[in-house]
Parts: C-alpha cells; structure tokens; sequence
C-alpha cells in the first residue's frame, strides 16, 4: 500500500532532500538517468549514494546499493527508511538487485519514492519484495 504526499513528503522530507541532492552527484553518460538515494540509519545518520554507470552497464552500481554499502563502511548497522529520487513522472522504485540488498540490511523498512515535481509514495520493502531470499534460507 502507497501514501502519497505531494507537498513536502511529511515527516521524510530531509531524507528525500538528501536523495535529491545525492542525484546531483551521479555519473550517467549513457543513459543520463541519474539517481539519489539517501538511507537513514536507527542511529539517525543519513547516508546518500548516487549511481554510478559504467560502459559494461553490468558494472554500473545503483543509487540505494552505494548509500548502503557507505553505510555498512561506516560501521553502522540498522536501518529504517531509504529515499529514492529519480527525474521521471512515475516514480522509480528500487531494482531487483538493490531490493535484495535493502532486504538483507533493511528489512522490512520504509521505501520513500520521489521525483523532481514532488510526488511522494510510502511502501514497506515487504510489499516491494515478497518472499525474499535471506539468511533464513542458510
């Protein structure tokens, strides 16, 4: 289930400012899709990430994996909400690779999807992600 916000994004609005900002930082020549993402540690740290592509596309690292993993570098541990703001008119949602990895440190937090116009939506990564594969499986 989504909530939308158009206005301010409510109580995520310096999360979804701080993905907004991070997508400055990206590095797209081929596809010119830039995105940010900001990750809010339990802690309160915000950590961002922008993508980053490269020619082989296949070594290309998205906006949420490179919030994540400067994180998990940082020693922190625990999280409870990730933003995701992309230039487009329906919003982006995280792919399968990065759902995956915002399940294995997230669990099941909140997903805050934004564009540049300001339309916001709320999911929980269970309902992005059902049945994920985790360490239950090992």
């Amino acid at each position: 289930m989504s909530e939308r916000n158009a206005e301010h994004g409510g109580e995520y609005a310096a999360l979804i400012a701080a993905a907004r900002t991070a997508r400055e930082n990206a590095h797209a020549p081929y596809s010119n899709f830039r995105v940010g993402a900001a990750v809010r540690a339990k802690s309160g740290r915000v950590f961002t990430g922008c993508n980053v592509e490269n020619a082989t596309y296949g070594l290309t690292m998205c906006a949420e994996r490179v919030a994540i993993f400067k994180a998990i570098s940082e020693g922190e541990r625990g999280f409870d909400a990730i933003a995701v703001v992309a230039d487009t008119d329906a919003l982006t949602p995280p792919c399968g690779s990065c759902r995956q990895l915002i399940w294995e440190f997230c669990g099941d937090a909140e997903v805050v999807l934004a564009n540049l116009a300001g339309k916001v939506e709320r999911h929980h990564m269970a309902a992005l992600f059902p049945k994920p594969f985790d360490a239950s499986f090992l």
